[in-house]
């Protein structure tokens, strides 16, 4: 048996309790968690916004030390240090294929094999097919990637959704144009990463659009050149005036908030797209003006953890942030132990975090 947070009741607190977690299947690795990030869709998770089954364990952007692996796994071995993630790959359906792997349709045995349990043997639903928020972790063998020695776990964890997310949003999804005119409306833990994204893919104008006067002020460590409130009532005249009267090219919507959303499109230039990053509750339905859309000629991209896949891009970004280009140590506000998720929780929502991170002995 293991500790996990358990979630038991939607919008209620987290319960720290003794779970078994099950040996790695058929492709799959058993990882003892080392540190995991409170992600704002856990909070949702958690909170019921996306429906789901209970009880159940969350918890999806990760690192820690793999404990064994099944047949079939040759991509990792015990003892490797990993950052494990949300997303997986089958490797052959058309998704696949086509380098989509966030939209990865096969099928995967951890699905069907209940790989979580609670003490009395009741069933556990494996949070995200990730289940982070645990002293162990069995994912497929295609959500973990190795790691080097010198990064920190917390650090390291980031990678796994938050940075991966943002910063992919921008080099994946939209795949920005050096000299571009960017803005990112959101910077917490993801638009920060959108907003490095953004300065290393060499756009001319970066602008942090954020309701919180701190965040817009921290957006320029990592890389804004601009920040702009959205309450001003100009907000709009002012990114104008920021692009020679243009617009923006891209506008990063990073937070699935309603407002933010509907506010984007106003931000553009003619041919400009707005990316939708940040998922909103089930049934949030914002409300777009697509005789502008049209006339403009304007593109509306969504992004689902960056476009990410994940042997490709979180070697880059390691490499990234071994050449001293790429911040993450700078975006861990505070470190829990598991047994005080529920104040990381709380402080995740208040709004001040970057990211907090759980870490685990």
């Amino acid at each position: 048996m293991v500790k996990a947070a358990v979630c038991r009741e939607f919008g209620a607190p987290l319960v720290v309790e003794d779970v078994e977690v099950a040996p790695p299947g058929f492709s799959e690795v058993r990882v003892a968690v080392k540190a995991c990030a409170i992600c704002h869709s856990d909070i949702m998770l958690a909170e019921g916004s996306w429906g789901g089954t209970l009880p159940a364990v969350y918890g999806h952007e990760a690192a820690g030390e793999v404990e064994s692996v099944g047949a079939g796994v040759d991509s990792v071995a015990v003892g490797d240090r990993v950052v494990i993630s949300l997303i997986r790959s089958c490797g052959h359906c058309h998704a696949c294929v086509a380098g989509i792997h966030t939209s990865c349709s096969g099928e995967f045995g951890i699905d069907s094999s209940a790989p979580l349990s609670g003490s009395d043997g009741e069933a556990i639903v494996h949070g995200l097919g990730t289940g982070t928020f645990a002293e162990l972790a069995v994912v497929d063998a295609s959500q973990v990637v190795a790691l080097p020695d010198d990064i920190s776990w917390a650090s390291a964890s980031l990678l796994g959704c938050g940075v991966i997310t943002g910063f992919g949003a921008v080099v994946n999804t939209a795949k920005i144009e050096a000299g571009s005119h960017v803005a990112v409306i959101g910077c917490g833990g993801v638009g920060i990463n959108s907003l490095q994204a953004a300065a290393l893919a060499g756009a001319h104008t970066v602008i942090a659009i954020d309701l919180d006067a701190d965040k817009r002020d921290g957006a320029f460590e990592f890389g804004a050149t601009h920040a702009v409130d959205p309450t001003a009532p100009d907000a709009v005249d002012l990114v104008k005036a920021l692009t020679d009267g243009r617009g923006l090219d891209y506008v990063f919507v990073t937070v699935g908030a309603k407002p933010a959303i509907e506010s984007a499109q106003w931000f553009l230039a003619p041919g400009g797209a707005v990316v939708i990053v940040g998922m909103t509750a089930t049934g949030v339905k914002p409300e777009i003006d697509t005789t502008m859309i049209a006339d403009s000629s304007q593109r509306i991209l969504g992004s689902k953890m960056g476009s990410g896949r994940l042997a490709i891009d979180i070697p880059n970004l390691v490499d990234l942030y071994t050449q001293g280009r790429l911040k993450l140590d700078e975006l861990v506000s505070e470190t829990y132990s598991l047994d005080e998720i529920n104040d990381a929780i709380a402080s995740t929502k208040a709004g001040s975090a970057r990211r907090n991170v759980i870490t685990f002995p």
